[in-house]
């Protein structure tokens, strides 16, 4: 016969088991965690509610493994939350189970889209964007993160698309190219001359998190050039460079005593940007109206006003 303290005992275990249990399912069916902070509320002045621009809805994306590799799609989730932008992260198998829910948001609320992947995630978002596109849904951002290389090309209902990848990496790689026909702002990124970048640590670059949150933040209030004005940019970063996240390139003509250089510091961008873009000599004379492709920062339309050039 068992003693009267084992008894006890296995009660105990048995009602903790059974609480632990129904914990588990209550959060189950809770839904994502929500991780905005407790931030104390204050009072701002009363807006007309046409004056107020509609907020971003972001959809972010973990690969595979992705709670225990793709945290920084986590931390970025965190950040974008703490901007006051409304950002849920899932995991990508889960895909087309969130792009249906997104689409019956989108009826109730029609709201600028944004869509942030890693590794496999990266698939998710472009398969995401493209569900979009057979509902007639624009996506505002697509980023992908060093995405698979099975992944899909650009849809064209996808406004801006940014791409940073490992070109030799095995788990990503993705060298994602759009669909034919694309009038989207298009750039690539490829880290590969940057050997402390991993696929497992690219998407947790705190400087890439802070130019998203900071371009999201200003999606609503933001322009798109008009068709023709916006150029793809492709580059392979250089080692010593950092990555700055421009979204297309513009095209600029050259006036005399032009060169690569000057249109650099005029620009406010590096001159390897430049070279890389045009395949021009860095410091050779332009000839007076040959065109430049020059990045496009994503800012605010005052920002983003035609650069203004001294008279000669």
């Amino acid at each position: 016969m068992r003693s009267p303290t084992l008894v006890a005992a296995a009660a105990i275990r048995a009602a903790l088991s059974v609480c632990i249990l129904s914990a588990v399912c209550t959060l189950a069916a809770a839904g994502p965690v929500n991780r905005t902070t407790n931030a104390v509320a204050t009072v701002a002045p009363e807006v007309p509610p046409a004056a107020i621009p509609p907020q971003a809805r972001v959809y972010l994306f973990r690969g595979a493994l992705g709670p225990i590799f793709s945290r920084g799609m986590d931390r970025l989730t965190d950040r974008l939350q703490k901007a006051g932008i409304r950002a849920d992260v899932y995991e990508f198998t889960i895909c087309r189970l969130i792009a249906d829910q997104a689409i019956r948001d989108f009826r109730d609320n029609p709201v600028p889209i944004v869509l942030i992947g890693h590794s496999m995630g990266g698939l998710c978002a472009l398969t995401f964007a493209g569900i979009l596109k057979s509902q007639n849904i624009a996506v505002s951002l697509v980023v992908t993160i060093d995405p698979a290389h099975a992944s899909p090309t650009v849809p064209l209902n996808v406004e801006r698309f940014i791409n940073i990848f490992l070109s030799d990496s095995v788990l990503g790689g993705g060298d994602i190219v759009a669909e034919p026909g694309y009038q989207g702002h298009y750039a690539s990124f490829d880290m590969k001359q940057h050997e402390e970048v991993t696929h497992i640590n690219i998407d947790k670059m705190d400087s890439v998190h802070q130019q998203l949150v900071t371009a999201i933040t200003q999606l609503a209030t933001t322009s798109l050039p008009a068709t023709g004005e916006s150029m793809p940019l492709r580059y392979v970063v250089p080692p010593d460079a950092s990555l700055e996240l421009w979204d297309s390139g513009t095209p600029q003509l050259a006036r005399s005593g032009d060169t690569l250089q000057t249109l650099a510091a005029l620009n406010g961008v590096p001159l390897w940007s430049l070279t890389q873009a045009n395949q021009y000599s860095d410091s050779a004379p332009l000839s007076v109206g040959q065109r430049v492709l020059v990045p496009r920062r994503l800012m605010p339309p005052v920002a983003t006003a035609a650069v203004s050039r001294p008279k000669r």
